[in-house]
């Protein structure tokens, strides 16, 4: 790692910029794409181990140095007793320059197309705003008068990141239009006016904010956000070609293996490491979700089947995949945030 900037007032973002140990190019990526960290860290019974993350770039391509934008994830308000982000908190308190991260090679799907006749409506939660700001320096570095409009919601200004950049971009851009919209401002501070909103982003905004015509809409946030914004972008009429999105964390709105009906008779999932034999009902969209639904330990990464961190043997049974992962797995494994059991499963978790 060769440098660390902090992003944001509260102190609680941080960008690492990471360069190759060989001094050789970096292979490019396309705006959107994440990279997967393995990072040893020491968990709260004690023990080091390694643990994988993935994380957005959140800059257009530089041969010389990856940059990712993390957040330090405290625990929630109310519930002590659930742990702050195990790697983020590592990042941020252990990582300083000239220590050595292992990273497989950006990967991922979501990404701004490259036709520029369709405005592009990007839409982020708190952090999630790393990979739509990637896309809006990449494109218009190569198509300055590109339609773009980014709405990006925050608690208050003192979590905004990249403010400065995203200042510079529409001063040099006339067709960049940036929205800051504050769930909770602070006292005193004057919103709901220009180029801010207070509030949530939700469709009544989009209607107010989005000229009318035909545009493609990216959108990153966290669970809570993306479960309801999605499918309100469906009912408002815009088609499942026009919506790209990446959710963060558990509860992914976009499950690769669609939950089906409640089944007559459940089928039986062994996770035969953690010693535990659960019934599935067909309510999960994925063995991910069941998994951590039940507080089976697994390790998992980008949710989308591109990273591989959810690789797992399978023992015996079958199962189903909605759609081919972008990552080649392994014969006899699947990819538990891809896959859905057809038949009594017994798994290598």
């Amino acid at each position: 790692m060769r440098v660390r900037d902090d992003e944001d007032d509260a102190l609680s973002q941080a960008s690492f910029y990471l360069e190759p140990v060989d001094g050789q190019p970096l292979p490019p990526y396309r705006a959107g794409q994440f990279l997967t960290l393995q990072v040893d860290v020491t968990d709260a019974q004690g023990e080091r181990r390694p643990v994988t993350r993935c994380y957005s770039l959140s800059d257009r391509h530089d041969p010389q140095a990856y940059r990712i934008t993390v957040k330090r994830l405290s625990a929630p308000r109310g519930r002590p007793d659930v742990p702050p982000g195990l790697v983020s908190s590592h990042l941020h308190d252990r990582v300083a320059p000239g220590a050595i991260l292992q990273a497989r090679a950006p990967a991922g799907a979501f990404v701004l197309d490259d036709d520029a006749r369709v405005p592009a409506v990007l839409i982020a939660g708190g952090i999630g705003v790393t990979p739509l700001f990637a896309m809006a320096r990449a494109a218009l570095a190569t198509q300055p008068d590109r339609a773009i409009q980014l709405i990006y919601g925050v608690r208050n200004s003192r979590e905004i990141v990249f403010e400065n950049a995203l200042g510079a971009l529409q001063y040099g851009h006339p067709n960049f239009h940036v929205t800051i919209v504050q769930s909770a401002p602070l006292p005193g501070e004057t919103t709901g006016h220009g180029s801010s909103a207070t509030g949530i982003i939700d469709v009544a905004l989009l209607r107010h904010l989005v000229p009318h015509g035909e545009h493609h809409f990216y959108v990153c946030g966290p669970p809570p956000m993306m479960a309801s914004l999605i499918p309100a972008l469906r009912d408002w009429g815009v088609t499942d070609a026009a919506i790209h999105f990446e959710a963060f964390g558990p509860a992914s709105v976009d499950p690769p293996a669609s939950p089906a009906a409640a089944l007559a008779t459940p089928i039986a999932v062994r996770f035969a490491r953690a010693g535990r034999t659960l019934s599935w009902t067909g309510e999960d969209a994925s063995l991910l979700d069941f998994a951590e639904r039940h507080g089976v330990a697994v390790e998992s990464g980008c949710r989308s089947g591109s990273c591989g961190t959810c690789e797992t043997r399978i023992v015996a049974g079958t199962l189903r995949v909605a759609r081919a992962p972008a990552f080649a797995v392994a014969a006899g494994c699947c990819l538990l945030c891809m896959s859905a059991p057809t038949s009594d499963l017994v798994l290598d978790a």
